[in-house]
């Protein structure tokens, strides 16, 4: 492997980052949706089908998840859900990050609760 295959690899995301519409898509084919927010976030309104699993738990280990299915991280803004998409593709989950997190959730008019 050449020295730019190399530094490619090893600076490439495991995960994919994706749009609110996309994350829809994926949603509609079975994927999993995680809220990585903390309690006192998650009680402030969260997407109706999102499963709660705070980005410390997740970090310490088993989350409950099915690793069968693909799995989009949301938080606030997007760079929890970022940390904790790139730790799910490490233990092997087909893993997305939603781009802008809650924020773009609630911008694209979609529901919360």
């Amino acid at each position: 492997m050449g020295l730019i295959s190399s530094l490619k690899k090893a600076f490439s995301k495991p995960y994919t980052t994706v749009s609110v519409a996309e994350a829809k898509d994926l949603l509609s084919s079975g994927a999993t949706l995680i809220d990585v927010r903390s309690a006192q976030e998650w009680r402030t309104g969260r997407a109706p089908q999102a499963k709660h699993v705070p980005l410390d738990r997740l970090q310490s280990g088993f989350a409950g998840i099915n690793k069968n299915k693909p799995v989009i991280a949301v938080c606030a803004s997007g760079v929890r859900s970022a940390s904790a998409a790139r730790l799910l593709a490490s233990q092997g989950y087909q893993a997305y990050s939603l781009r802008g997190g809650m924020g773009a959730w609630r911008q694209a008019g979609e529901p919360v609760r």
